[in-house]
């Protein structure tokens, strides 16, 4: 469990304390590196397998495991190894073998599919326990975010609305494309939900970490309360050689920001048993997928233990000041995952298939949005060859349109988000801050009162139109 009296928790707006420091600091001391050739090519020294069943079999064999070819392998690894050690969110240009049909802008709607606990949340008279309830909500997402397909980059002007689902209205906007940032608002008759997302990564050979650079908060409508989430990072393992998973070891801390209290999670991290086997480090896990933590109190007193697995159910119990169960109280579960679909190519949930789907496209739906693109729609379709062409050419316009704007000495201007002159801090660098105008609301309460019968457009037909200068409307 984490610590029993918070001192081991990141203050609000931090994430990683000094508790998953140390461990940082022991896995990293625990790669031997790696002095001989795979295959006898030159060039793989020092990678580092991490087998994701927990097995003891040679690193060699893990190794010639996964996704790619050898040969897919070889010219990799040819073209990323120079990137080692540095941010590649934008920098290389990626094959769209490795791509799920879907963006980025879309994957941070994922967070919704049990916006039913913010509900709960708010409707909740117990304050701990309405933290309870809020921090299984932040941890449901990552049964979906351990798929190990990469999301399309948003071009910048892109959107994404998303609607008939527990009552909520969603946007999203590429707010910046240099560094790229995404900004997102939600809301429903319980909550509001918003987001200034700038991702950063590392990319370290074998693996990517992912640093969730952003600010993320929750404003509960009945009691008025603020909450701000710190996520812990994410790592991408085996990207070249072995079997891809992903796991976000470290702590979650969600903070109550109008009253004190707070929720820290231990993600808890893979088991170090450290063998340097041939040409590669392979080290196997113990405690996957396991998250406990508490719920403390503004005078730092643990109130509710809460513990559970991110890709099965979350439960938690009332606790004494020590941490302990409290004598007559039981283990109540407070969220389960959803089944999901059997044999699925990208392993999507039911939901991430409805966030593709047009049934949660709002009438007249934005000419820039997501589900338009057709690179991303290609891909959603199988092909692979059209997929690929479509992501050169928006990628090719997304630069004409920057030389056009620089030529006119104008700036990218988003739409439905103004950037504030705030600059938040982060455990991974500061942020710029965008925050949501209001104006969506009044874009679709206009639609909304002036539809009338015969008007609808079939959405499928709408050709995909982020662009500034473009000739036709994005309206």
């Amino acid at each position: 469990m984490g610590s029993k009296d918070g001192s081991g928790a990141a203050s609000s707006g931090g994430g990683g304390g000094g508790f998953f420091s140390s461990i940082a600091a022991g896995v990293r001391s625990l790669g031997t590196a790696v002095h001989k050739s795979v295959n006898g090519l030159v060039g793989y020294e020092g990678l580092e397998v991490i087998n994701p069943d927990g097995g003891t079999e040679d690193a060699e064999a893990e190794a010639l495991r996964g996704r790619w070819k050898q040969e897919d392998r070889d010219s990799y690894w040819k073209m990323m190894h120079k990137y080692i050690g540095a941010d590649v969110t934008s920098l290389v240009t990626l094959p769209v073998i490795i791509f799920e049909p879907m963006t980025m802008l879309q994957k941070m709607a994922e967070l919704m599919e049990y916006c039913e606990l913010l509900d709960k949340a708010d409707e909740c008279e117990d304050p701990y326990m309405r933290m309870a309830y809020a921090s299984a909500w932040a941890v449901s997402v990552y049964f979906a975010y351990q798929r190990t397909w990469k999301p399309f980059n948003p071009i910048l002007g892109e959107t994404y609305e998303m609607v008939n689902h527990q009552g909520i209205s969603f946007i999203a906007e590429q707010v910046s494309h240099h560094p790229p940032m995404g900004a997102a608002h939600c809301e429903n008759a319980h909550f509001t939900y918003d987001i200034t997302s700038k991702l950063k990564t590392k990319f370290l050979g074998n693996s990517l970490e992912v640093y969730p650079l952003g600010r993320t908060r929750v404003t509960l409508k009945k009691s008025g309360v603020m909450l701000e989430l710190v996520p812990p990072l994410t790592k991408v393992n085996n990207l070249i050689f072995g079997r891809t998973w992903v796991d976000s070891p470290g702590e979650m801390v969600l903070t109550n920001l109008t009253t004190g209290d707070k929720v820290v999670l231990l993600f808890q991290p893979c088991g170090w048993f450290g063998a340097g086997l041939s040409e590669f480090t392979l080290r196997f896990r113990a405690g996957r997928y396991e998250v406990d933590g508490y719920v403390y109190s503004a005078a730092e007193e643990p109130k509710i233990m809460i513990t559970g697995k991110w890709n099965q159910s979350m439960s938690c119990q009332p606790c004494d000041q020590e941490g302990d169960p409290l004598p007559g109280t039981e283990l109540k579960e407070i969220w389960r995952v959803a089944p999901t679909p059997p044999n699925d190519k990208y392993q999507y949930t039911h939901f991430a298939h409805k966030i593709n789907s047009f049934d949660t496209a709002p009438k007249k739906l934005l000419a820039s949005d997501s589900r338009l693109r057709p690179d991303r729609y290609a891909l959603e379709k199988g092909d692979m060859s059209k997929s690929g062409s479509e992501k050169s050419r928006l990628e090719e316009q997304q630069r004409a349109e920057k030389r056009t704007r620089e030529a006119k000495g104008e700036q990218f201007t988003p739409r439905w988000f103004n950037r504030t002159d705030e600059i938040a801090p982060t455990p991974w660098g500061e942020l710029e801050v965008y925050e949501y105008n209001g104006k969506y609301a009044e874009h679709r309460a206009a639609i909304d009162s002036s539809s009338v019968a015969g008007d609808d457009t079939d959405v499928t037909s709408i050709e995909f139109n982020p662009w500034q200068y473009s000739s036709s409307s994005s309206q």
